[in-house]
């Protein structure tokens, strides 16, 4: 905060916001919570009053008075000192109705998700980075089987972490779904027929990491197209999923252009799922979808703390050749990652990794193939087998 005026820290709920700035802003700001029913009645029936009161402060789930917005809008430009508001938000903002332009060049935002594995074994390395260098990160220590299961169907959440068994963070992950129903998608989208969101949600999760029908999705639950699309786009802005673009170039012809659908933690889908570890352990068929995303979502965690920018987007073709995970960088430079949940790879795994290497030519930097093992070794044409344990290696 200190060449910005007003900070954003945004994320979805439960992801660790508040603990965060409070600590930050201990003895520094002062601490403002929206939750808090005083706080919000003021914020929204006196919103430029409010603020005016205000030298320097943390205000803390903004997204439940975007008025505020454009009363900080109004202070700032009367006041441009760095550092005079840092705000928390659980919702998109910039996708909110009046609000994506009312701090345009005077709001740095940041995102805040779930804690990556490499937060949680205390590493800092970044894998994207190193992958861009040509360096896969070594692992710390190996962990596959049944330590990968745990930390597949653990995910992120803070909360969830701290949960002793499968059974306590699916319990959590129900009460945070309905908490996230009943009172935020309320409040920021103002969206009708709330009771069939939740089983929406649980279609969407038997869709995750395959392309998107909103007519499909919506008709499990007797939605049309268009209200299903409405239903993603609102989970989105709860942070709670993404829809993922396709890779293509300008002289690719033959691209579909359906995006995909990944959660942002692997653990909520998992409880969403009703997956356990005993179920995984004897067959792993159900486990694939689940540690598809749990990849994207470590390397989505990893672009928020890379030293340059890079996009998540994931190709396949009409003649049915895939690559789960592309990372672009600004250059357009790509790295492709596919994910297997075997221990074993085959030569017929990397064929999606191939045909990308071709199409991307000179851009093509190199391809990883994350599997359930202990070794990293090449492949030949720029291909690598690397343990999933890569991603929170040093």
């Amino acid at each position: 905060m200190v060449d910005t005026p007003v900070v954003l820290l945004a994320g979805p709920r439960q992801a660790g916001k508040t603990t965060l700035v409070r600590q930050w802003a201990a003895n520094r700001l002062r601490y403002l919570t929206l939750d808090d029913e005083l706080t919000l009645l003021s914020a929204r029936e006196d919103p430029v009053g409010m603020i005016r009161s205000l030298d320097r402060a943390v205000i803390d789930e903004i997204q439940r008075a975007p008025q505020l917005l454009l009363a900080i809008k109004k202070s700032i430009d009367e006041d441009r000192r760095p550092g005079r508001f840092l705000l928390t938000g659980s919702a998109n903002l910039m996708t909110l109705p009046t609000v994506a332009d009312s701090l345009a060049g005077r709001m740095e935002t940041l995102l805040l998700l779930p804690l990556s594995q490499s937060e949680i074994e205390g590493q800092s390395a970044n894998w994207i980075d190193s992958a861009f260098l040509g360096r896969i990160l070594k692992p710390m220590a190996p962990s596959h089987g049944a330590d990968l299961v745990d930390r597949v169907l653990r995910g992120g959440y803070p909360e969830a972490i701290n949960r002793a068994t499968g059974r306590r963070r699916m319990a959590w992950a129900r009460q945070y779904i309905d908490a996230i129903v009943q009172r935020d998608v309320r409040e920021v989208s103002g969206i009708e027929k709330l009771d069939h969101l939740p089983r929406f949600l649980r279609a969407l999760a038997q869709t995750a990491g395959h392309l998107c029908n909103y007519t499909q999705l919506g008709g499990q639950v007797a939605l049309d197209g268009k209200t299903s699309s409405r239903y993603i786009t609102v989970l989105e802005q709860m942070y709670l999923m993404k829809r993922v673009d396709v890779w293509a170039r300008n002289r690719l012809n033959r691209i579909l252009k359906t995006p995909k659908l990944q959660f942002i933690d692997s653990g909520l889908l998992a409880s969403l799922l009703e997956l356990t570890s005993d179920e995984v352990l004897k067959t792993r068929n159900r486990l694939g979808m689940v540690l598809e995303t749990f990849v994207y979502a470590e390397l989505l965690k990893h672009t928020t703390t890379a030293d340059n920018p890079y996009r998540l987007m994931y190709y396949r073709d009409m003649d049915q050749f895939e690559v789960d995970i592309v990372i672009e960088n600004a250059l357009g430079e790509v790295v492709g990652v596919e994910v297997k949940a075997a221990a074993t790879i085959k030569e017929t795994d990397l064929r999606g990794l191939k045909k990308l290497a071709s199409l991307a030519g000179d851009h093509f930097k190199m391809g990883v193939l994350l599997y359930d093992g202990d070794e990293t070794l090449p492949l030949g044409g720029g291909l690598w087998a690397a343990p999933i344990a890569t991603l929170w290696g040093s």
